[in-house]
């Protein structure tokens, strides 16, 4: 997924919310980043066939400290908001709650 304007090298393996900081010899965390990334892929498109762009807000595939895989949210404030409004409003509809 690709989005003007945005560094999308930075897709990679963020370990800026590890609380080591540091890699762990012997964890795998390619394998937990690209569970991740698939996650984050899914839930891109998802956001695009509802009217975002992703230079708006977006889900970032990373790793934890363990190698897990971690998908974070990233966006500006008012496009978070709306995506949150639009959360809200599913709950009675077959959303989950």
């Amino acid at each position: 997924m690709t989005g003007s304007g945005e560094d999308w090298l930075n897709d990679g393996l963020d370990m800026a919310g590890s609380d080591s900081g540091l890699w762990v010899s012997g964890v795998d965390y390619i394998a937990g980043w690209r569970e991740a990334h698939e996650a984050a892929d899914r839930l891109n498109r998802a956001l695009l066939a509802v009217g975002f762009e992703l230079s708006a807000v977006r889900a970032v595939a990373s790793a934890d400290e363990g190698g897990r895989g971690v998908v974070r949210l990233a966006g500006r404030t008012g496009a978070v908001e709306r995506l949150t409004r639009l959360l809200e409003g599913s709950r009675g509809h077959g959303g989950a709650a």
